[in-house]
């Protein structure tokens, strides 16, 4: 796992965004999207995984797009980034799109310290996931959510769940007491990520603005 820094690392808001090697390239605009939508300091650690499929499953799941099954590596990743959380003065934001952002929010299950999360396009139509949900509250207080129209539109009889699946998260969120938004935007599960994932963020770090 490889640990890069942006922003203002002295900033008091810390975004926490778990990435893959497809991700990195886009952090910097990422960043300056963010910045034209708030004028919040903030600093970013990114958090690169290796194993996108294994080290952000919570446990062990067949495929359901090509011939990779998923492992169960979260637990570990888990471990590492609470070795990032270093510094309780400070709000960290986890946030993550796709299969990060079903991490995220399973992580927020198994973690103190967190003060919001963004889950954008996550993967929640993954196997007992909800049920995970129902059975293990968040503990942040603030928690993004958002997907594309046309996600659930997919020929994948399981991604095509993800609306519903969303939805339900949502309602489970919400009644742990949490602030929680969907929000709807245009699109397919792949499109504008970068634009997505700064809307997120700068919803979290405009939390007491």
């Amino acid at each position: 796992m490889q640990i890069t820094d942006f922003g203002n690392m002295t900033s008091d808001r810390i975004l926490i965004r778990i990435v893959g090697d497809h991700d990195i390239g886009l952090i910097e605009k990422e960043i300056s999207l963010i910045r034209k939508m708030t004028s919040v300091e903030f600093g970013l650690r990114a958090f690169k995984v290796d194993d996108w499929n294994t080290s952000l499953s919570p446990w062990k799941a067949p495929a359901v797009f090509g011939n990779e099954d998923f492992g169960d590596g979260a637990e570990e990743t888990l471990g590492e980034l609470k070795k990032v959380l270093d510094d309780p003065a400070k709000k960290y934001y986890l946030c993550g799109y796709s299969m990060a952002g079903l991490f995220a929010l399973w992580a927020d299950s198994r973690l103190d310290g967190i003060s919001g999360v963004a889950a954008v396009s996550p993967s929640v139509w993954f196997p007992g996931f909800t049920d995970h949900m129902r059975n293990n509250t968040v503990r942040s207080r603030k928690v993004y959510l958002s997907i594309g129209d046309k996600e659930e539109m997919t020929r994948n009889k399981i991604m095509a769940t993800v609306g519903d699946r969303i939805r339900d998260v949502k309602e489970l969120i919400a009644a742990a007491g949490a602030d929680c938004t969907l929000e709807v935007n245009p699109g397919g599960h792949f499109n504008e990520p970068d634009v997505r994932m700064a809307k997120a963020a700068a919803w979290l770090l405009t939390e007491n603005e």
